[in-house]
C-alpha cells in the first residue's frame, strides 16, 4: 500500500528531540519507550548527546540506519530546509506538528507550498502541517504522546487534537473498544484524506473508520474513494462548520474551505457516509457499526420492561425513517408462551414484570423475535444489567447467562441487538459480558436509537448499492455538434453564456421539451408569429447585455391580438435602450403563453469542494422563499434523481392537493437525468438555470433556460 511504509513505519526520526517534559520532542520519545515501539528510535538534536538512554544525532545526516518516517517538532520556518535533510536520507515521510501554515493566512500558504515543493523534490510524503501527529496501535508506533489510548478496530481521521483527545478518552471508560490507528489530518497539504480511507480499506486490522473532518481540499476524490469504501467497511463522518461562525473557526484551523452545506450532507449520503449531527453520538455509532451486523431491511423490533421507554423507542426510531413491522402469529404465539398473561406481544414487545424474577427471559425473547423473518434486528430498552441491583443480588447470575446467550445469538443470527440501560454507568458484569460479544450499550435512549438507525442506514446502503453509480464524469461522451456549434459561437462572440434560444436549443437538441420560441426582429414580424399561435404570447427581448430581462422591463406576458403585441414590442425596445443605450438588441422572442401548472425550477453549479452540483425545487419566485431545494453531486443515478424530488417537503404537492390532478414526476426525473447529460457533455458549462419548469398532469415544459459558461 502506498502510504504503509508511514503509517507502519519500522523507524523513526524525532527531529526537535528534547529533555524538557513539555515537549513533544520528550514526550513522544518517553511514549515510544513505555509502549515498546518494536522499531528504531532516532532522536535529532544538535545540542543534546543522549535523551531517555538513546543517541542524540546532530543533524538527520548523521543518523547511521534507515529512517521510514520523521516526526518534526520545529518551528514552521524550519520545515522546509529540515525536509531537504529528511530527503537526502531517504526518508520516506514526515509527520509535521508546527501550525502557523495555510491556516494562518496568505504568509502560511506561501510557507506551506515552499514545504509542499521540498517534499515533492524528494518523493516525501507529509501528514499535516498543523498536526497533533498519528499513533499506530498495533505496533504501538505514538507519535503523539498520548498515554494508554485503546486498541481495537477503528481506525480514527481527525483534524482536531481535541476532537481525537475526546473520542479516545470516551472509548477508554464507557467501551471495551478502541482504534487500530490515529491519523491527524492537519491541513491535508500532501496526503488527502481519500488517500487514508484507501489506505484504511485495504488495512485487515480496522472494521471503521471514524472521521472529524473541518475542511475538505480534494472533495470529489473523497466521494469517489469513501463510494469503494463504504461497501466493505462503514465511514462515520461529523462535519464541523454548519453555521456562519463555525465555518470561520474551522476554516482558521486548517486552511481549507470548511462548512457542512446541503451539498456536501447529501454528497456524503450518496457516498454511503453515516453523517453524524450530534458530537456525542459520534463514537457509539462507530463503536456499534464496528461492532454489529448491519440491519438489512430497515425494520426493527423493541423488547423492553416498562412501556414508556418502549413508546419513546418507537416515535424514535420511526422518525429515523425505521419500520416496525408487525409480529408474525408464530413470533406472537411462541412469546405469550415465556412470557405473562399482561405481556404484549406487539411490537414493541413488553414482558410487563415477567423478567422481575427471570431476565433471562430477555435472551429467549430476543431468540424468538429475532428468527422472525420480517425483523431485521433488535433494540433491548429498560432495566437490564440492573435487575441483580435493583431487586435481588442472585439475578446477576442471571442476566450474566442472558448476556452470553444473546451475544452469542448475535453471531448466529447476523441480526443486531442495541440495548439501553438506565445501570449502563454501573458497568454491572452482565453489561461488560454484553460488549465482550461487541453488543453496545448505551445509557442514553437517544443515542441508543440513533446507533440502532445508522445500523439500518447503512444496511439500506449496502442493499442499494450499485458499482456504476459512483462519482466518475464521463466527460463529452453524449455531445451534439449542433450544440457544440452553439457554444462555439458564444465563444467567438466573447460571450461567457448563451442568449435564452440557444441555451434552450442546446437543451433541445438533447431532448428537453422547451417552449417553441421564434425570433422576430420587427413589430410587423412579431404579430405574424403571434397570429400563428393558439392563445396567448409572451415577448422577451434578446440581447447579449442584457441577462436579466424582467429587471430591464424586457418581458411582456399574456399578450392577445395585434395591438397588444404591437406595443408590446415597442415598449421592450424602449425599455432596453433606456436600460443600456448601447445594448446589441438581437431581436424579441415570441412565444406562446405556458399552461398553468406546477412550476418546479432545476439548476446546476460548481461547488468549491465537489465540482458539478444539480439542485432541484419549487420554482418561480417561491423558491428564494421557502428554500425547498434537494442537491445531488453530479453524475446522477435515477435513483438519486428520485430521492432528489421525493425529499422536499413540496413532494407532496406534485401528488394532487384539493383536486388538483397529479403531476408527472417521471418527467421531472427525465430532466434531472437529461441536465447531468448535458453537464457531462459540455465541460465549458459552469451554470444552468431551469426557472421556472412548468409540470402537467403529463409531461412538462422549460419556460425560461439560462447557461453560463467557465471563463
Amino acid at each position: 500500500m502506498p502510504l504503509d511504509r508511514i503509517l507502519n513505519a519500522q523507524s523513526v526520526a524525532v527531529i526537535g528531540a528534547s529533555k524538557v517534559e513539555t515537549k513533544r520532542g520528550f514526550q513522544t520519545i518517553r511514549t515510544l519507550l513505555e509502549e515498546k515501539y518494536g522499531g528504531k528510535i532516532y532522536p535529532v538534536n544538535p545540542k543534546e548527546r543522549s535523551i531517555l538512554g538513546l543517541k542524540c544525532y546532530g543533524s538527520v545526516a548523521e543518523i547511521d540506519g534507515p529512517v521510514d518516517l520523521a516526526l518534526v517538532a520545529t518551528p514552521a520556518a524550519t520545515v522546509p530546509s529540515v525536509l531537504e535533510e529528511c530527503g537526502k536520507k531517504g526518508i520516506a515521510g514526515a509527520v509535521i506538528l508546527a501550525g502557523g501554515f495555510g491556516e494562518t493566512g496568505s504568509g502560511g500558504r506561501d510557507l506551506e507550498a515552499k514545504v509542499l515543493a521540498a517534499a515533492r523534490r524528494h518523493g516525501i510524503r507529509l501528514i499535516g502541517p498543523n498536526t497533533s501527529g498519528m499513533i499506530n496501535l498495533k505496533d504501538n508506533l505514538n507519535l503523539v504522546g498520548l498515554r494508554h489510548a485503546p486498541k481495537g478496530d477503528i481506525a480514527l481521521l481527525s483534524q482536531s487534537g481535541n476532537m481525537a483527545l475526546t473520542l479516545i478518552t470516551e472509548a477508554s471508560i464507557k467501551s471495551m473498544k478502541g482504534f487500530s490507528y490515529y491519523v491527524g489530518v492537519g491541513n491535508e497539504a500532501d496526503i488527502k484524506f481519500h488517500e487514508y480511507l484507501e489506505f484504511f480499506r485495504q488495512d485487515p486490522q480496522t472494521r471503521a473508520i471514524l472521521m472529524y473532518v473541518e475542511g475538505l481540499r480534494e472533495g470529489r476524490a473523497f466521494l469517489k474513494q469513501a463510494y469503494k469504501t463504504t461497501l466493505e467497511k462503514p465511514i462515520i463522518l461529523l462535519k464541523s462548520g454548519r453555521s456562519t461562525t463555525g465555518k470561520k473557526s474551522a476554516g482558521s484551523h486548517t486552511g481549507a474551505l470548511a462548512g457542512i452545506s446541503e451539498v456536501a450532507r447529501g454528497a456524503f449520503n450518496r457516498a454511503g457516509i453515516i453523517v453524524i449531527e450530534n458530537s456525542d453520538e459520534l463514537f457509539p455509532v462507530a463503536e456499534t457499526l464496528s461492532s454489529q451486523p448491519p440491519i438489512r431491511n430497515n425494520s426493527i423490533a423493541i423488547l423492553a420492561d416498562g412501556g414508556g421507554h418502549a413508546t419513546i423507542a418507537a416515535d424514535i426510531l420511526t422518525d429515523l425513517g425505521l419500520q416496525m413491522p408487525e409480529l408474525s402469529e408464530t413470533t406472537r404465539a411462541k412469546l405469550r408462551h415465556v412470557l405473562p398473561p399482561a405481556a404484549s406481544v406487539v411490537n414493541p414487545v413488553d414482558v410487563a414484570g415477567g423478567t422481575d424474577n427471570d431476565p433471562t427471559l430477555f435472551a429467549a425473547c430476543a431468540r424468538i423475535i429475532l428468527n422472525d423473518q420480517q425483523v431485521g434486528g433488535l433494540l433491548i430498552v429498560g432495566l437490564f444489567g440492573g435487575y441483580g441491583i435493583r431487586f435481588a443480588e442472585s439475578l446477576r447470575f442471571m442476566e450474566e447467562d442472558a448476556a452470553h446467550r444473546m451475544g452469542k445469538l448475535v453471531r448466529k443470527r447476523h441480526k443486531p441487538i442495541v440495548l439501553h440501560s438506565l445501570y449502563a454507568s454501573a458497568k454491572p458484569h452482565s453489561l461488560e459480558l454484553l460488549r465482550y460479544y461487541g453488543i453496545p450499550v448505551y445509557d442514553s435512549l437517544d443515542i441508543a436509537c440513533k446507533c440502532t438507525g445508522m445500523l439500518a442506514h447503512y444496511g439500506s446502503f449496502l442493499k442499494s448499492y450499485h458499482s456504476k453509480a459512483d462519482f466518475d464524469m464521463n466527460w463529452g461522451a453524449k455531445t451534439k455538434p449542433n450544440a457544440r456549434k452553439i457554444i462555439e459561437t458564444a465563444r467567438s462572440e466573447g460571450r461567457g453564456f448563451l442568449l435564452e434560444h440557444e441555451a434552450k436549443k442546446l437543451l433541445e437538441l438533447h431532448g428537453a421539451p422547451v417552449t417553441d420560441d421564434r425570433m422576430a426582429h420587427s413589430a410587423d414580424e412579431a404579430v405574424r408569429i403571434a397570429e400563428s399561435v393558439d392563445g396567448a404570447v409572451v415577448l422577451k427581448v434578446v440581447s447579449p447585455q442584457i441577462l436579466h430581462k424582467s429587471d430591464a422591463g424586457g418581458v411582456r406576458i399574456g399578450l392577445y391580438g395585434r395591438e397588444q403585441v404591437r406595443h408590446a414590442y415597442a415598449d421592450i425596445l424602449a425599455n432596453a435602450r433606456r436600460f443600456d443605450p448601447a445594448a446589441d438588441i438581437r431581436g424579441v422572442l415570441v412565444s406562446p403563453m405556458a399552461a398553468k401548472g406546477i412550476e418546479v425550477i432545476v439548476g446546476t453549479k460548481y461547488d468549491d469542494q465537489f465540482g458539478p452540483v444539480i439542485m432541484y425545487g419549487l420554482g418561480g419566485v417561491m423558491v428564494e422563499i421557502l428554500k425547498d431545494v434537494s442537491f445531488r453531486v453530479l453524475p446522477l443515478s435515477p435513483a438519486s434523481a428520485r430521492k432528489m424530488v421525493e425529499e422536499t417537503k413540496s413532494s407532496p404537492i406534485l401528488d394532487g392537493a384539493r383536486g388538483t390532478p397529479p403531476s408527472d414526476k417521471k418527467a421531472i426525473r427525465k430532466i434531472l437525468l437529461l441536465c447531468s447529460e448535458v453537464i457531462e457533455s459540455y465541460p465549458e458549462i459552469a451554470e444552468m438555470d431551469l426557472n421556472p419548469i412548468i409540470v402537467y398532469n403529463t409531461g412538462l415544459r422549460i419556460v425560461d433556460a439560462r447557461i453560463i459558461l467557465k471563463p
